[in-house]
This record gives C-alpha cells, sequence and structure tokens, in this order.
C-alpha cells in the first residue's frame, strides 16, 4: 500500500473541517509556535531531513494553523498576480508554494500512522479536519481557478511539453472535480459535507487502531502452542514481556499475528477465537463499532457525488483512473471471480479430504482455511513452509531487494547513523545512483508496537523534483509490523511477508527512480490503479533463483536454501490462488458496490453479508478486509471504490513479468533499462496506458493474469 503525502491535503489525506478565520484566530493566541521545529526548513546532510528527534506533537495543531496561513498568503499572491495568467506565473507558481505545509503534513503522517499514542489520537481529530478545510478553500478560490482555467483555454498550452502539458489538464481537471465550478451556495454545501466527512474518517481510523490495541488473545498454558514454529512461539513470548505479562505468549490483533497463528497452531477453538478476535474490528457492537459511521459516510459520499454532477461516488473517483469507469472495473473482477470461486471449491474438497483422513469430525470453517491449506500443500508438492522459514531471515531479505535494485537499476546503498529517527527501531540508508551520485534517502522501520497501525506501506517524506534546475533527492520509507524475535535471534518471516516486503520497496524504488521536473508528478503521485502495478512486479525477484540462492541462508547455519525447496517453491507458485484471489476479490467487489448503491440507506453488516451470498461467496472464506475494518475506504477517500486496483495493476505486473520471461531471466539488462525508463523514472509525466504500452511494445493482455494465478483463460 502506498500513503501519499504531497500537496495540500494530499499530505495526509482528503477530509475537511474549521474555517481559516478560526485558524487565524489560533495564531494570534499562540505566537510562541511560529519559532516551532515544525514550521522550519529541514536541516542537516542531503538536503535536509526531517527533525524527528525535536517533534513535539502539542504543536501540531497550531503549527498547522501557521502552515496554512503562510500557503493561503503564497496562493492568493498567485490569485491576484495582475500580469496576465500563464503556465510559468500560474501552474508553475503553484508547484512551488506549500512547501512549509508539505513538510509539516509528512512529519505529521508519521506520528498519526506509526506513533500514535499518548495525545495523537486527539490531535489527530483536531487536525485532519482542518487540512481538508484548507484544500476546499484553495479549490474553491474563484480567482485562482480563473487562472488556471485561462491557460488552459489559451493558445499556450499548444505549445507546453508532454509533461507541462499533463500538469496543467490534471490540476485544471481536479479542480473542477472538486466543485471549483459549483455556485457559492453549492460550495458551501460541498464544505459541509467534506467537513462532517473528516470527523468520520477520523474516528473510523481510531476505532479500528484502538480494536487492534485493546483485543489481545493470552495463551498460559504451554500445551496450547502445539504446531506452532519456534520462532512464532518466540516472538508470541516477546510481545507478551512488552505487555506486561512475562512467562506468558501474546497473539495481539494484527494481521502479522493472525495470519501465522491460524496457518500452523493445532488446537482449533484457539484458531476459531484469534479469527473472530481479528475479523471483528470495529464490529463488535461497543463503542469503538464502525457500522454507523460508514452508513453515514458512504451517504455523505453519494451527496458530494451529485452535487458535483456525477452518478455516483465510484464515477467520480474513477474517472482520473486508468480504468476511468466502475463498469471496466466490474468487467475485470467478474473475469476473474466465477474462475477464483471455482478453485477454492477444489481446495476445500482437498482440505475436507485430509481433515476426514486424520479423524477430525469437522466441516471446513475460515478459521480451518490456512491451516489445512498447508496440509495440502505438503501433502501435494511435500512442501512444508516450516522447513522454508528458518532461511526467511528479514536482515537477509532486505539486502536482497537492495542487490535486485542494483543489479536492475544500478541503486547503491550506504546505512547512515547522522540523522535524526523517530523511534529507536528505525534504520536509515543513503541511496546513490551507479556513478556514486546521491538519489535519497531510505527509511526503514520494520517492527511493530503501540500506536502503530497494522499492514504495511511506503510513504515519502519528500518529493524529488528538478524546477529551475534545482534538484532536490526525495527521501522515502517502508513500513511494516513484523514481530521482533527475542534478543540474539534473527528476525524470521513468512513467505508472505517476504512478498509483502518486496512489494513495498517496489513502491519506494518508484520514488527513488523519480526523474521529474514537477514535483506533483514525481514518484508514485500516479493513477490509483496504477501506482500498484510498481509494486507488485518488485514482487517477482524475491522468487528468482539467485535471490534464493544468494540470500535465503538458513538463520543458524548459514546454508543456502536447498535445491530441492527452491524446485518445490516453484511448483507451488499457483497454490491456494483460490483462496488469495476469492478474499482479496471480496472485498474490492463489496467496495465498489458499495459506493454505486447511491444515497441508499445501508446497513454495512447486513449489505456486506447478503451481497456476498448474491456473488456466490464461498462459506470458508471471509473478506481480507471486512467492511467494518476496512481501512483502505473508510480512513480516508485515497481507494474508495477503488480497492479494484491491485487487480488492475496486477494484470499489468502479470504481462510485464512474462515480458522478463521471455527475454530468459529478470534481470535481463535491457528490459529492466526499459522498466526504468517507462514505468519507475516517469512518475505522472505521461499517461499510464502510453507508459506500458512503451515498455511492452503494445497494450496489456489481461489474459495474463489468469495465467499467473493459474485459472483457465477460457
Amino acid at each position: 500500500m502506498k500513503i501519499n503525502t504531497r500537496t495540500t491535503t494530499a499530505a495526509i489525506v482528503i477530509l475537511v473541517s474549521a474555517t481559516l478565520n478560526h485558524f487565524g484566530a489560533t495564531i494570534l493566541t499562540a505566537q510562541e509556535t511560529t519559532d516551532s521545529i515544525l514550521l522550519k526548513p529541514w536541516t542537516g546532510p542531503f538536503g535536509g531531513v526531517p527533525p524527528w528527534n525535536q517533534v513535539q506533537p502539542s504543536e501540531f495543531d497550531v503549527a498547522f494553523a501557521i502552515a496554512m496561513e503562510i500557503s493561503k498568503n503564497d496562493i492568493n499572491k498567485i490569485a491576484d498576480n495582475p500580469e496576465p495568467p500563464t503556465f510559468e506565473n500560474t501552474l508553475v507558481a503553484l508547484e512551488k508554494e506549500g512547501d512549509t505545509l508539505t513538510r509539516l503534513g509528512s512529519i505529521f503522517g508519521v506520528h498519526a500512522s506509526n506513533l500514535n499514542t499518548g495525545p495523537m489520537p486527539d490531535i489527530q481529530k483536531s487536525v485532519m479536519p482542518k487540512l481538508a478545510g484548507f484544500e476546499d478553500w484553495v479549490t474553491q478560490n474563484g480567482k485562482l481557478f480563473a487562472r488556471i482555467e485561462a491557460v488552459y483555454n489559451s493558445p499556450e498550452k499548444d505549445k507546453l511539453n508532454v509533461a507541462q502539458k499533463r500538469l496543467l489538464e490534471d490540476r485544471y481537471k481536479s479542480f473542477v472535480r472538486k466543485g471549483a465550478k459549483l455556485s457559492q451556495e453549492d460550495k458551501d454545501r460541498l464544505t459541509q459535507i467534506n467537513q462532517r466527512l473528516a470527523t468520520l474518517f477520523a474516528d473510523f481510523s481510531q476505532n479500528v487502531l484502538d480494536d487492534e490495541q485493546g483485543y489481545v488473545t493470552w495463551i498460559e498454558d504451554q500445551a496450547d502452542l502445539a504446531g506452532l514454529p519456534e520462532s512464532l512461539v518466540d516472538a508470541m513470548a516477546n510481545a507478551a514481556k512488552e505487555k506486561g505479562k512475562e512467562g506468558q505468549w501474546a497473539i495481539t490483533n494484527t494481521r502479522s499475528s493472525m495470519d501465522p497463528f491460524l496457518t500452523y497452531a493445532d488446537k482449533r477453538e484457539l484458531r476459531e477465537k484469534v479469527w473472530r478476535t481479528y475479523y471483528n474490528r470495529g464490529d463488535n457492537g461497543d463503542e469503538k463499532d464502525n457500522n454507523a459511521l460508514i452508513s453515514e459516510i458512504l451517504k455523505l459520499r453519494a451527496r458530494r457525488a451529485k452535487l458535483l454532477g456525477y452518478e455516483t461516488h465510484a464515477h467520480w473517483r474513477l474517472e482520473p483512473q486508468m480504468a476511468k469507469k466502475p463498469e471496466a472495473t466490474m468487467d475485470l473482477m467478474m473475469k476473474v471471480w466465477p474462475k477464483a470461486v471455482a478453485r477454492v471449491k477444489e481446495e476445500v474438497a482437498d482440505m475436507q479430504k485430509i481433515a476426514d483422513a486424520e479423524g477430525a469430525n469437522i466441516t471446513i470453517e475460515p478459521w480451518d482455511y490456512r491451516y489445512y491449506a498447508e496440509k495440502v500443500r505438503k501433502d501435494k508438492y511435500d512442501l512444508d513452509f516450516n522447513e522454508v522459514k528458518p532461511y526467511m531471515q528479514l536482515e537477509k531479505l532486505r539486502e536482497a531487494m537492495m542487490w535486485c535494485s542494483t543489479e536492475l537499476h544500478g541503486l547503491q546503498y550506504k546505512e547512515i547513523n547522522n540523522v535524526p529517527v523517530f523511534h529507536p527501531d528505525v534504520r536509515v540508508w543513503e541511496v546513490m545512483d551507479r556513478d556514486g551520485k546521491h538519489v535519497g534517502l531510505w527509511y526503514f522501520d520494520p517492527y511493530a508496537r503501540e500506536g502503530k497501525r497494522s499492514g504495511a506501506w511506503m510513504t515519502d517524506y519528500r518529493a524529488q523534483q528538478n524546477m529551475d534546475g534545482n534538484a532536490i533527492t526525495t527521501i522515502v520509507s517502508n513500513n511494516s509490523n513484523f514481530a521482533q524475535a527475542t534478543e540474539g535471534k534473527a528476525v524470521l518471516i513468512s513467505w508472505d511477508d517476504a512478498d509483502t516486503l518486496f512489494h513495498e520497496f517496489g513502491h519506494a524504488l518508484h520514488g527513488l527512480l523519480s526523474k521529474v521536473e514537477y514535483p506533483s508528478q514525481s514518484g508514485t503521485s500516479v493513477a490509483r490503479d496504477y501506482v500498484e502495478f510498481p509494486s507488485q512486479v518488485n514482487e517477482d525477484w524475491l522468487s528468482t533463483p539467485e535471490v534464493l540462492n544468494k540470500f535465503c541462508v538458513h538463520h543458524e547455519t548459514g546454508e543456502p536454501l536447498p535445491q530441492e525447496l527452491v524446485d518445490k517453491i516453484k511448483k507451488t507458485s499457483t497454490f491456494n490462488q483460490g483462496f488469495a484471489t476469492v478474499e482479496y476479490l471480496a472485498s474490492a467487489l463489496i467496495d465498489m458496490k458499495l459506493h454505486l448503491e447511491g444515497e441508499a440507506d445501508i446497513d454495512p453488516d447486513k449489505f456486506e453479508k447478503e451481497t456476498l451470498a448474491a456473488m456466490g461467496m464461498p462459506k470458508e472464506v471471509v473478506m481480507r478486509h471486512r467492511t467494518p475494518q476496512f481501512m483502505h475506504i473508510f480512513a480516508d477517500d485515497g481507494y474508495s471504490a477503488g480497492y479494484y486496483s491491485y487487480l488492475w495493476s496486477d494484470a499489468l505486473t502479470a504481462d510485464a513479468a512474462e515480458a522478463f520471461e521471455e527475454a530468459g531471466s529478470f534481470f535481463d539488462k535491457s528490459l529492466a533499462k526499459k522498466l526504468h525508463d517507462c514505468i519507475f523514472s516517469v512518475g505522472d509525466t505521461i499517461d499510464p496506458a502510453e507508459g506500458f504500452r512503451r515498455f511492452r511494445g503494445r497494450d496489456v493482455d489481461t489474459s495474463a493474469l489468469l495465467r499467473k494465478r493459474g485459472f483457465p483463460v477460457n
């Protein structure tokens, strides 16, 4: 997952609240905050770095008021410019304003996602709406929009280069899509809707985080650990120790804890307990229940879409994406859905056969799926991933993905200790090109902790740009939630977690390899259904022989992964794809169907249950993200009506992978150069479909997606 941190409210999310008059009043009563480190340009090496060691969260609220006032003044200067509007004095001027707010947003985003403890939940609820309120002020600024529109309709437009023309068109259309052409009365209504959505988004996020931190499954009897690998038992013991219960074992309420426990724990009733605890986040009927929030969010989004002239929220969200219309996304998803459901039935039949042979006297349920899938894998392919895990060291896999980027793109890495970090777990590397020239910084925050949202994501603290020949390098980060091992032991991760590690690093590479002029076109600032393509394609290098033989070495002996296991891993590349595809697609389809309902009164739990039943959802599988905990679509607008993006991007990924297979190696130099030149380095300077076309020599072949997952093409 990629989190954008560039420009106005995109610095965090698109939300809304108080007025600028309120911001001004706050400034007058808190002048001391004008000296806050949060408002100063970053200093230090590499063009400046975030001053994490000097941040005082209590200063965020007033600092944002000041930063927005600074940006407001800069924007008013652009809007009031007496000179005729040009690309340079309007569009480029907008690219140059807002640095204070962007830097502040980057720091705040980390505190909201990685350090959400103490006063941060309340600060987040206060700040987020104000950010979105500011964005409304920008996009509803009539004089500013008039200048943008004048350039858009001027003869100058035809003289711009491709990137400049794309920047102009995107900015103009974005303003229109956000209400620039509405009457003042409708603008006021839009702001009211956005203000309310701001609060709901923040409340939803906090409720999920509270349920992840508030629910822990404790094990006191060592016998209940039967089946669990030693590395997982050690991690659970370490988690319990950190929570003040040394001598017990803790399964925290996050995917990184839940998934391996359900895969290996022999005790079925404990598997069910852990499963229910995890999949009931935000759905426990208490003060943290998200169902009412979701109903209101959906209705407000529908009203906003109508106000802006769109049939539904889905139509509004899809217009600037590759898919353009909801129908295109549904066509792709429904091309895959029945094949995935059919495969689940085969997978469940194989599991049931083993359960019956063992005399378990059960019918496969969702909390059994991962457990019996591993038994089937061992039965069919003689592969037990417990045999593989001792070779999956986090530190070696981190080295592996860096090595791949060196081989493919010429990047070099040097770990540094001369910059501040926001937590002792965080490490930093300087990234250089093949000639030793500085490219950027990569921060790595790998471990779970209190106050850190679950999952894995990439974000950028500073976007690459090169306006007026003033090159500014990027700062990016990867964030995960691995369980720390006991002292002196290697952190071992699952194959799926390693896949996610490579995925998120793909996002980081997209930022590090960016070579554009304007910051709003930099790196990952591309269409939502395209941004996952570079990250997903990077996953393919994990399973290459070069990585498996060089970096997957035993944590105790240092011996490489045996060729026999390498061969087995390759043979199982499409194993369990029914489960993986159905759990994901169920979430993507529910997302799209919810947002095609318009202003209907929706009971989220009921809608989820009835819609999945109508779709033929197998009872043995649950959505990857159930509606009450679906952070992608209810924590902000980012992936709303857009969770399909992973499948859309994977169609590109599968086709790109086949290009490397046809070349005979995933390290083919000429193809790697095309990947860099057409995909990773161009940001949003060209249409993404054109970028893929240049890389592949043709439009995408979506049947490659079916081949990748082992589904029949016809």
